[in-house]
C-alpha cells in the first residue's frame, strides 16, 4: 500500500517517531487505531476528553 501525506500529516508523523521512537510503520497502525476508536465514540454520541496538563481541566476533543 502506498500513502500519499499532506506536509501536515508528515510533520505529524515524524513527530509521533520521535516522541515514541516508533518506526513510520508501527506509528500509522497505532494512528488509525486511535483514529478508529475516537470516531466509534464520537458515532455512538460519546465524547472524548483530553487533559493538557495535570493542573488543566478536561476539555472535549474537537475533530476538525
Amino acid at each position: 500500500m502506498t500513502v500519499n501525506l499532506t506536509s501536515r500529516a508528515s510533520k505529524a508523523l515524524e513527530t509521533a517517531v520521535e516522541l515514541t521512537g516508533d518506526s513510520k510503520t508501527d506509528s500509522i497502525n497505532r494512528a488509525l487505531s486511535v483514529y478508529a476508536y475516537v470516531e466509534q465514540v464520537l458515532h455512538q454520541g460519546g465524547s472524548i476528553m483530553v487533559q493538557d496538563d495535570p493542573d488543566a481541566a478536561p476539555q472535549k476533543l474537537v475533530i476538525f
